[in-house]
């Protein structure tokens, strides 16, 4: 693999540890444990891995471990520092014993299904050392929910001697983990099954995962590109950039890149939500900024809209609702695109429809038509800053004729998605991975099963981090998914009461008005800690 100048160097980065991973390793226990609602139906679908307590890793006396052979799995969406976890899992179940042995599932957890899989050793794990992306096993979003898949992954396990599977991925990926974990466990298979906290749009979070890892590196990537774009907007000044950034379930990227730019404009999903707010009101908001700085003689400004924020919007969230329940109805499996259309207008209640009738075709039929493997909207397929645009120039035009607004609106269209997920880590994404990978060996070591692997803390030096693991279970609820009550991990959305929207609240009439640009340029690897290891905006207002 041909390697650039900064790819060189970048490898010899050493990824900093906590105390508590360096040497010989001891596990403390907490309190047992219970899910975060619906502790009844949880604990009766989690017999075998519910009330666990909580670990933490402290240093301890030397002893000798047996050979472990473990797998791992890469799951979902790509986040920057997969790579590291992987390395930090194979360094350590290493230096526990040399002739342990680490298996890459190949393209997900489709890869365990199939018995596609590597033999990850020295060699191949070097070549990734502090790099982006997920290319040295592939991912997949193939979902474990079907004893047939368990029973198949089971055969490879028993023929390559595997201890532990290290399934590494976001909330949807976790929830499989913890079922699988839960099966192998009744089947007294002695298979470990651990978890690993990934995901860009930050909302894998609670008061034990401060943090999921990639989120700190995409929200610099893209804040070096909003800041690149402000700045030609600054420049040019005839342009209103609309700016979609990911973030499905929560509005955490947005809020994050908000902090870091200064735009004029940013929408948080769960205030549109809190706030009742339909498609118009969130259109005359942004198009009262654009007058008030029109009428101050600025024709250019930028706006962040979070890839999800459709799904927050009230009426269209209800809408939603019901054409889940609708389109899991056994009699549309076989129905071509447009049957299925007029099948789900013809079982909408009344309002539902007349919102499905309101909205832009385009709009409508994603809706009602695709859904991810989860049974989600694929929303970062609807083009929201460009259906936003065009009804503020609409909205604009009804102003100017009435003598309400006068000037000029031109726009330009960005959507940061995949430009963030695949992006070299920051160093504390190198840290932090590396040092969960490390704990997910421990984990594995220290007989636990179940467990996701966490590392807290992480707003003070990397030495000072403190690394252990809490149960999967702990993180649960049901939900409806496909029309079926469901045990999954309770997503965390943006809390309209915490520091960072506080923070973020306090400045965005002034952001609005005037032009506050903030650049942030690429992410610096080399330099001044304080300029290089710095954590994001949203988890220092956390914790300060």
């Amino acid at each position: 693999m041909k390697k650039s100048a900064l790819q060189i160097a970048r490898a010899d980065y050493q990824p900093k540890l906590p105390l508590g991973l360096k040497g010989a390793v001891e596990v403390v226990e907490g309190e047992p444990t219970q899910s975060v609602d619906n502790q009844e139906e949880i604990k009766k679908l989690f017999p075998n891995t519910y009330g666990m307590p909580l670990v933490e890793f402290v240093t301890g006396k030397q002893k000798e471990n047996k050979k472990m052979n473990v797998g791992v799995i890469l799951s979902g969406g790509q986040a920057p520092g997969g790579h590291n976890v992987i390395t930090g899992l194979f360094d350590t179940i290493k230096s526990l014993n040399p002739e342990s042995k680490l298996y890459g599932f190949i393209l997900g957890p489709g890869g365990l299904v199939d018995h596609n899989y590597m033999e990850l050793t020295a060699d191949i794990v070097n070549e990734y050392r502090n790099t982006g992306g997920f290319d040295m096993i592939g991912s997949g979003r193939t979902k474990l929910e079907k004893v047939e898949q368990f029973e198949k992954g089971y055969e490879i396990i028993k023929e390559l001697g595997i201890q532990a599977i290290v399934i590494i991925g976001g909330d949807d990926s976790n929830t499989n983990a913890c079922v699988l974990a839960e099966y192998y466990a009744a089947k007294n298979y002695g298979v470990q099954v651990i978890g690993c906290p990934k995901t860009i749009d930050g909302d894998l979070k609670n008061s034990q995962i401060e943090t999921s890892f990639g989120f700190d590196t995409a929200c610099k990537t893209y804040s070096e590109l909003i800041g690149n774009i402000e700045r030609d907007c600054n420049s040019a000044r005839k342009y209103w950039h609309f700016i979609k950034v990911m973030g499905r379930s929560a509005s955490h990227i947005a809020l994050e890149c908000a902090l870091q730019t200064q735009p004029n404009i940013c929408l948080i999903s769960e205030e549109v939500e809190a706030k009742n707010m339909s498609l118009d009101d969130v259109v005359e908001y942004i198009a009262s900024a654009v007058a008030q700085r029109a009428a101050d003689g600025n024709f250019f400004g930028t706006v962040i809209i979070p890839e999800g924020l459709i799904e927050f919007i009230p009426a269209i969230k209800r809408l939603i609702a019901q054409l889940n329940d609708v389109l899991a109805l056994p009699e549309t499996k076989d129905m071509g695109r447009s049957e299925l259309i007029d099948f789900a207008k013809s079982h909408l209640s009344d309002d539902n429809l007349a919102v499905f009738n309101s909205l832009p075709t385009s709009v409508a039929r994603q809706l009602a038509l695709d859904r991810d493997p989860h049974g989600n909207v694929q929303v970062s397929l609807i083009e929201t800053e460009k259906l936003l645009s065009t009804m503020v120039a609409v909205k604009l035009e009804k102003w100017k004729k009435e003598g309400k607004y006068t000037g000029k609106f031109a726009t330009q269209h960005h959507f940061f998605g995949y430009e963030g997920r695949c992006a070299a880590p920051s160093n504390f994404d190198a840290d932090y991975c590396y040092a969960l990978g490390a704990s997910a060996a421990q984990l594995i070591a220290n007989g636990k099963t179940g467990y996701m692997a966490i590392v807290k803390n992480t707003t003070a030096p990397a030495s000072e981090w403190k690394a252990g693991g809490v149960p999967i279970t702990m993180m649960m609820n049901m939900e409806k998914r496909n029309g079926e009550m469901k045990p999954v991990i309770r997503k965390a959305l943006v809390e309209l009461d915490g520091a960072p929207f506080k923070e973020f609240a306090k400045n965005r009439d002034e952001w609005a008005r005037q032009t506050a640009f903030v650049y942030p340029g690429p992410i610096q690897y080399w330099g001044p800690a304080e300029v290089c290891d710095q954590t994001t905006r949203t988890l220092m207002l956390e914790q300060q």
